[in-house]
Formats: structure tokens, C-alpha cells, sequence
């Protein structure tokens, strides 16, 4: 099947409403350091195409007849930079149109800004994650992603043409992303809703931190080490991590967006996903 129920972790913390999941692709090239699907995916930097993926698709639509909120993507962003001359989001997009599928899109890309067309006729909301305002610590953090300038910017777009939009501040990462988050949030606060994590870290990417920032992971690894152990993802000690995420909410509410937190076992409202933006 390419459409299962979101939460393959069955996380205790996940707080999601039901929804589907579909990843377009396999893998994603955005290179992301602190990227978690490195612990399963083979080879998770290198994106491949699925073989049949459009017939095989439609198959599965037909048989969901639209009754559910179906996400792209959780495992891979759907608009990775292969999709520019590839196309094929836009023609699950398509297939979503045929079948009347409510959607929910979440990328590190501007690319979907080719695809308000048929997205302005969905059912659906379209989310950027942007890890921080900064430039420079983005190309560091996704060196493979674009901007978040740019991605602000095709939001911005896609707000225009009607389109429900929202945002993920995420990781929120201490003495780095968390330096900026007042000026990150004041370059989204023209979003509906607003979801916050902070870094969770799997062997492999803690890793890959060190490797590509060993000063500040000297600050952060004692931290994790105290820190709680959470279906095999090391978390900041809980005191550090609420406090984190209640100064975070009473910022974003503070402007009139709504809240969500994920797998934190903290407060959202109306939900962590954003998908009431749908529904």
C-alpha cells in the first residue's frame, strides 16, 4: 500500500487526528542533519521513484472514496528537487482532484508554488517547515533545501490565492534556532496555525550533529544525556522542554495563530497537524 495511517512509530506522544500519509518518493534530498528517517530508509538522502506509483494510486483512492485527510509527506518532502522536471506531485494532485481527497502538504521547498493552480481547488492546507529565519544556519542545517526566504515567499502566494496555510517551527534547537525564533516567527505570522518541536535526536543523527557541529553539540549532548529516552528518539529533560514550548505557544498566540506541539505531551489547539485548516 502507498496510503497507510499516519504514526508507523505508534509514538505514546503523538496526538494526531486520524489521517493517511502518502511519501511521493522514496528518501529525500534536502539532507537535513538532524533528519530522522536515516534510522530506516536505506540510502535516505537519495530520492528513487516508485514504480507504478500513479495506477497503483488510483486503485487506492477508489477504495478511500475521499472519506479521509490524506499528508504528504512525513518519510520524504513531496517536492523534492527531482519533482521540478518529474512532476509527479502534481499529478497525485491531480488524481487527489478526481477523487475529491482532502490533503494536507508539508515541505521544505518552494516548488509547490508551480501547483496553486490545482492546489487552490482542493480540498487541502499547505504548510513550510522553517527551522530558522537565518540563512546561513538553514544551508548549514538543510543544505539541499531551498531558502526559507523563498519558502516564506510561495507561502505567501499560496495564502493569496485562498489557500488555508500554516507553518512548523521545527526543531527548535537550544543556543541555535532558538536564538532566532522571535524573527522566524515574525516572517510567518501571516500563517493560520503554527505546529513547534524540539530536536529529538536518533543515534545516527546525533552523529551527524557532531560531525557537523561539534561546539554546539558540546553544549547540547550533556543535556540529552539527562534528557528522557522516548521511543528511541533522546529528548531534552523534560523541565527545559516544557519550558521551551510554553514560552513558544504564548509567543505564536500572542500574534492570533493557533498552537500545535508534536509528540511533545504538551498542549495543541485546535490540533498539533494543522489539519482542522482542512476539515
Amino acid at each position: 500500500m502507498y496510503i497507510r495511517p499516519f504514526d508507523p512509530w505508534k509514538s505514546k506522544l503523538c496526538t494526531c487526528p486520524f489521517k493517511y500519509t502518502l511519501n511521493v518518493y522514496t528518501g529525500c534530498d534536502h539532507a537535513c542533519v538532524y533528519c530522522y528517517i536515516t534510522s530506516y530508509i536505506p540510502n535516505a538522502f537519495k530520492v528513487r521513484i516508485k514504480e507504478n506509483l500513479l495506477p497503483n494510486l488510483e486503485r487506492e483512492l477508489r477504495k478511500l472514496k475521499g472519506e479521509f485527510l490524506v499528508a504528504l509527506s512525513y518519510s520524504s518532502d513531496p517536492y523534492p528537487r527531482i519533482d521540478e522536471k518529474l512532476r509527479i506531485t502534481r499529478k497525485v494532485l491531480e488524481l487527489f482532484k478526481r477523487y475529491d481527497v482532502p490533503c494536507l502538504i508539508l515541505t521544505k521547498s518552494n516548488l509547490f508554488e508551480r501547483d496553486l493552480d490545482i492546489l487552490k481547488t482542493l480540498k487541502c492546507a499547505v504548510g513550510v517547515t522553517v527551522t530558522t529565519i537565518d540563512n546561513e544556519k538553514a544551508s548549514l542545517l538543510e543544505p539541499n533545501a531551498p531558502s526559507p526566504k523563498e519558502r516564506i515567499k510561495a507561502l505567501k502566494k499560496a495564502k493569496k490565492e485562498g489557500i488555508p496555510v500554516y507553518a512548523r517551527i521545527d526543531p527548535i534547537i537550544p543556543f541555535y534556532t532558538w536564538e532566532d525564533f522571535d524573527e522566524t516567527l515574525d516572517a510567518l505570522s501571516f500563517v493560520s496555525h503554527i505546529t513547534v518541536s524540539t530536536l529529538k535526536l536518533r543515534p545516527d543523527s546525533w552523529k551527524r550533529m557532531e560531525a557537523k557541529f561539534p561546539e554546539l553539540m558540546k553544549k547540547l549532548a550533556p543535556l540529552y544525556r539527562k534528557g528522557e529516552r522516548i521511543g528511541g528518539y533522546y529528548y531534552l529533560p523534560k523541565d527545559i522542554r516544557l519550558k521551551l514550548l510554553e514560552e513558544a505557544r504564548k509567543k505564536i498566540e500572542s500574534k492570533g495563530i493557533t498552537f500545535g506541539s508534536c509528540r511533545e505531551g504538551y498542549y495543541s489547539y485546535p490540533t498539533c497537524d494543522g489539519s482542522h485548516l482542512v476539515l
